[in-house]
């Protein structure tokens, strides 16, 4: 799909990973709107970009079906959706106060995987209003990471998430096939973003030893690149991509 003169949504897109994402593509002709919580910097952020800010709690489905739809109607249309909202805790399966929280595992996945979900049929209803080019309608990439096939200790409610992700992006693209909407997921490994972006250098050494190359966390701009190289290659479709630098997390 080109890029120039498609309308996308970025959801997160006030900061790391999507932000860079939204700047890319926006860079390439793009317009944008950014979903985001209300207390982030969406509103600055979609005013650097020449776009509009739509304030949203992702675990709110009403509420964003609303800002989506609000979303849309500001752009005109929907071809590309990036999807990054999420977010995990750190608790054992059993722990020294005893069995998981079931509460708190229902909110990860609600947070990650169902709220991704959600996004995703209402964001292919949109699309499915487009008129094809090259066959194609629209696009929609979500976030997984490596931690769906290489959890680590106390990530159980995270990994079960991010491997929902990663599951469904096929079986998701199959059912959109025969509408020319595409869905592919970005599984990235560590990135320097929200609270990994002030880790001192050598904590992050200890935490990339296992990379291949380069032995680093990843930075925002590489996933929005990985974002442009999918929204313009129709080929990329099903699959779930690691964005790892050859990492594979430990145990722990």
């Amino acid at each position: 799909m080109e890029i120039e003169g498609k309308k996308a949504v970025i959801v997160g897109g006030a900061s790391g990973m999507a932000r860079a994402s939204a700047e890319m593509l926006r860079a390439k002709g793009a317009s944008v709107a950014i979903l985001d919580l209300p207390t982030s910097a969406g509103a600055e952020v979609a005013a650097d970009l020449g776009g509009t800010f739509h304030p949203v709690d992702v675990m709110d489905a009403d509420g964003t079906e609303q800002a989506l739809a609000d979303a849309v109607g500001a752009l005109g249309g929907l071809h590309v959706a990036v999807n990054t909202a999420g977010g995990g805790t750190a608790m054992r399966t059993l722990g020294k106060n005893g069995p998981h929280p079931l509460d708190e595992f229902r909110r990860v996945v609600e947070l990650n995987l169902i709220a991704t979900f959600n996004l995703n049929r209402l964001q292919a209803s949109h699309m499915s209003a487009n008129e094809p080019e090259d066959a194609e309608r629209g696009v929609i990439i979500d976030t997984a990471s490596i931690a769906a096939f290489e959890g680590q200790i106390g990530q159980v409610a995270y990994t079960a998430a991010k491997a929902g992700i990663a599951g469904m992006t096929l079986t998701m693209a199959r059912d959109l096939g025969s509408l020319g909407i595409r869905v592919v997921s970005i599984a990235p490994s560590l990135f320097s973003t929200g609270i990994t972006k002030g880790i001192p250098d050598e904590f992050a050494e200890v935490l990339t030893k296992d990379a291949a190359f380069p032995k680093r966390m990843g930075r925002p701009e590489e996933y929005g690149r990985l974002v442009v190289a999918i929204v313009e290659n129709p080929m990329l479709n099903g699959s779930c991509i690691r964005l790892d630098a050859g990492q594979r997390f430990a145990p722990k």
